[in-house]
């Protein structure tokens, strides 16, 4: 019998953190290995912008070191709320403003605050950490498998035939773990769904259906693809809408923690209290430094110029040696063209070369040429189909091409 809760008892580690400390054991024997596991930048690499630097030194030497408030500064608040305002055209009240430690908060409290144990969830699988959250809150997961006919996003015809008692619908684009954008015609549908199902259950007295929309990567796009906020085009969805948000991808500073959302008044205030329960907050000094850098969006886009250039080279890179095998070599792989955040799609169709799974894809992969991967199955996918996430934000382009050469020689050795 287990000591342990049944919350507790139940839950599964993260197994990308597994496939992590395997990198770590052949990285201190020696090997040399591409390592596109992790989604995070090297600061070797990936530097934070240095506006955001020197104010986070400014702030700490003027002292900014006590608690922030619980909804967080209102320096950082009103900067988010003029953020949306100028890059979507949406207004909003600083009311609808929660500042939290990261992204991970935010998202954990808005389920707290809407899913009630039973409650249906619904989401695309793959996607990160949606089935970690609906078992925390012991909601019902209800699991959409998206593939790349879609984009690996799901649709409002996908979802439409779910949503009917379902309390949350969790999205997120750009998407991790596979990069792609959502399309605007497909958000404005999925916006417009949501409001005919609310409007709906407001005539039936009963409980709303609420959108998360997580965007945390929404400053990542590349070529043709852009980013939209369904409220920006529908805004009737706006009472729904729980934006999920933050610096960490967007300037590098996954180590930084500053999330926030911008929600329904009642429900950021529900997802403040829960998480002051747990003190979730936000540095002071790097609250008040992100507030500058968001009024300063002159410097922020001469940043983004170089950080999505160095991002699309490493992203092209990979995708452009897969397709390479796969037209030069005739080799079963291929890749999903980048679109956003720092990921890549791609499929080693490994299954009629003696392989029979995804995990043992991935460990022939890691062992015969040193190329660290995530399958999909560790977000959520249940199907073994060669689907892999490259993550390319903590290595540099020299790494990616003695990776794939390492790849490419495999992979012929087993034609």
């Amino acid at each position: 019998m287990s000591d342990l809760s049944s919350l507790a008892a139940g839950l599964t580690g993260s197994e990308i953190l597994k496939i992590a400390g395997q990198i770590r054991e052949l990285s201190a024997a020696g090997r040399d290995v591409c390592n596109l596991t992790v989604g995070d930048f090297s600061p070797k690499e990936f530097r934070i912008p240095p506006e955001l630097e020197r104010a986070i030194v400014d702030c700490l030497h003027a002292g900014e070191t006590n608690y922030p408030p619980s909804d967080g500064t209102m320096e950082l608040r009103r900067a988010v709320v003029r953020l949306y305002q100028e890059q979507f055209g949406l207004e909003y009240d600083v009311k609808s403003v929660l500042i939290a430690g990261g992204s991970r908060p935010i998202i954990f409290s808005a389920y707290a605050a809407t899913v009630d144990e039973g409650d249906k969830v619904v989401y695309p699988i793959p996607s990160w950490n949606n089935n970690h959250y609906t078992y925390l809150m012991r909601g019902v997961p209800v699991e959409i498998a998206v593939g790349p006919e879609t984009n690996f996003l799901p649709t409002a015809e996908m979802l439409r035939p779910h949503i009917g008692d379902a309390r949350l619908i969790a999205i997120c684009t750009p998407l991790n773990p596979t990069g792609t954008v959502m399309a605007r015609d497909e958000v404005e549908r999925i916006a417009r769904l949501v409001v005919e199902e609310n409007d709906r259950r407001r005539a039936a007295g009963k409980r709303a259906l609420y959108l998360m929309w997580d965007q945390v990567y929404w400053m990542l796009t590349f070529g043709d693809s852009h980013h939209y906020p369904p409220p920006q085009l529908v805004p009737e969805v706006m009472p729904y809408t729980i934006f999920v948000d933050g610096i960490s991808k967007a300037f590098a500073a996954t180590g930084l923690r500053v999330g926030w959302t911008v929600a329904p008044p009642p429900i950021a205030a529900a997802m403040r209290d829960l998480i002051g329960h747990v003190g979730a907050w936000a540095p002071r000094p790097e609250q008040l430094a992100t507030a500058h850098v968001l009024g300063q969006w002159d410097a922020v886009r001469v940043y983004h110029d170089q950080m999505i250039r160095e991002l699309q080279l490493r992203l092209d890179l990979l995708h452009d040696g897969i397709e390479a095998m796969r037209k030069k070599d005739g080799l079963p792989v291929r890749a999903i063209p980048p679109q956003g955040a720092i990921y890549l799609s791609a499929q080693f169709d490994l299954m009629s070369r003696g392989l029979e799974t995804n995990e043992e894809i991935r460990q022939f992969l890691l062992d015969r040429a040193g190329f660290a991967v995530v399958p999909f199955q560790a977000f959520g996918l249940k199907r073994d189909d060669g689907w892999f996430r490259l993550s390319a934000g903590a290595v540099s382009p020299k790494e990616i091409e003695l990776g794939l050469s390492r790849v490419r020689k495999a992979l012929l050795s087993v034609r």
